[in-house]
C-alpha cells in the first residue's frame, strides 16, 4: 500500500485506521540492521551523524543538538505508516531525493536547522505506508544510500561524538523554562509535547515521539551559551511565536511544514541563539506562552 492509497482510503472511510497492528519492531532491526526504541506501540530508529564535523558561531553541532537522521513506524491496518527526518549535506540532496521516489516514498519538507554552519547541512522529511517489512527496506534503502554517499555509515563516524562544554545552571534553566531536560555530552534538551493539540497525518495520529514536539538543546556557559531548537505551532501561534523570539535577541532560521496532509495544519520554526543562558531561556518561556498549550506538556517530557 503505497502514501497514495493511504489518503483514498481515509477518504473512503476516515476510521479505517482505528484498529492498529503491534509493530514487528524485530523485523525492523533485522532489516535495518538497528536497534531502534519503542514508545507508546510506535518504533523509531536513530542514526546519529558522526561523521559530520559541524560548527556554528563558534559551537559544536552534535547529535543531540539535532544532528541526527530520524525513521518512526507507526501501526495501522495491515502495516506500518514511517515518518522520518533524514540530515542531509548539500551534496547528499540531490541523490537522496532520487532514491526518495525510486522507493516509493514522498518528500513533504526541505530545510535548515542553522544558519552559518560549516559545513551546510539539510534536512528531509520523507514519509509512506506500507507493510511492515516493505516499509523498512525502503528505510535501509535511504540509509544505505547516504552510507555510499559519504564513504560509510554516519554513526561510526568520529567527527561529532565527543562531547561539548557545559558549565550552565541546569536547575536554574528548569525553574525559567518551567521542565526538567536530559543531558547527553554536554547538551541539555528539552523536549516538549502537545497534548492540547490532536493531531493526524492521513487520519493516522501524530505523537510526540514522532516528531510533533517543541524542543530546545542548550549548552556552553551561563554568560556564553547556545541554544538550538524547533517550534511547533498552530496557525494562530507562528506570528506571536516569532515576536517573541526575536524581541529576546533569539534568530529564527527556518519556518515551514514537516507534513502535507495534517489536520489541523500545523507549522515548525528552527531557531538558534547565542548568549546569555538564563536570557535565552527566558526568550523561551515568552515564545512557549504564545502557544496553546502554554503548562500544558511541561510536565511529561519525551525524548526525541
Amino acid at each position: 500500500m503505497n502514501t497514495l492509497s493511504v489518503a483514498a482510503l481515509v477518504a473512503c472511510s476516515p476510521n479505517i485506521f482505528a484498529q492498529k497492528n503491534a509493530i514487528d519492531s524485530t523485523a525492523i532491526e533485522r532489516i535495518i540492521g538497528v536497534k531502534g526504541q519503542f514508545s507508546n506501540g510506535e518504533y523509531k530508529v536513530t542514526i546519529p551523524q558522526n561523521d559530520l564535523s559541524v560548527e556554528v558561531d563558534g559551537f559544536k553541532i552534535i547529535p543531540a543538538m539535532g544532528l541526527g537522521t530520524w525513521i518512526a513506524f507507526t501501526p495501522m491496518n495491515g502495516g506500518a505508516m514511517i515518518m522520518g527526518d533524514i540530515v542531509l549535506t548539500e551534496t547528499d540532496l540531490k541523490a537522496v531525493q532520487q532514491e526518495v521516489i525510486k522507493q516509493g516514498l514522498t518528500i513533504s519538507a526541505i530545510h535548515n536547522h542553522f544558519v552559518r554552519n560549516h559545513p551546510n547541512i539539510l534536512y528531509m522529511h520523507i514519509g509512506g505506508s506500507g507493510s511492515t517489512n516493505e516499509m523498512a527496506q525502503k528505510a535501509k534503502a535511504l540509509l544505505d544510500k547516504i552510507s555510499s554517499l559519504r564513504g560509510g555509515d554516519p554513526s561510526r563516524g568520529t567527527a561529532s561524538s565527543e562531547n561539548v562544554p557545559n558549565s550552565l545552571d541546569t536547575k536554574k534553566l528548569d525553574e525559567i523554562i518551567g521542565a526538567k531536560a536530559t543531558m547527553s555530552k554536554g547538551v541539555y534538551k528539552y523536549t516538549i509535547g502537545r497534548p492540547d493539540v490532536h493531531l493526524a497525518e492521513h487520519g493516522m495520529k501524530v505523537s510526540t515521539f514522532m516528531g510533533f514536539n517543541t524542543w530546545a538543546a542548550f549548552q556552553g556557559a551561563p554568560d556564553h551559551a547556545a541554544v538550538a531548537g524547533d517550534f511547533t505551532m498552530t496557525e494562530n501561534e507562528v506570528a506571536p511565536v516569532i515576536k517573541a523570539l526575536i524581541e529576546h535577541g533569539i534568530e529564527v532560521v527556518a519556518v515551514h511544514n514537516h507534513m502535507v496532509h495534517e489536520q489541523p495544519r500545523i507549522f515548525f520554526l528552527h531557531y538558534w541563539g547565542v548568549g546569555n543562558a538564563e536570557e535565552l531561556a527566558k526568550g523561551l518561556r515568552a515564545a512557549l506562552d504564545q502557544t496553546g498549550n502554554k503548562d500544558a506538556g511541561m510536565k511529561k517530557m519525551d525524548m526525541k
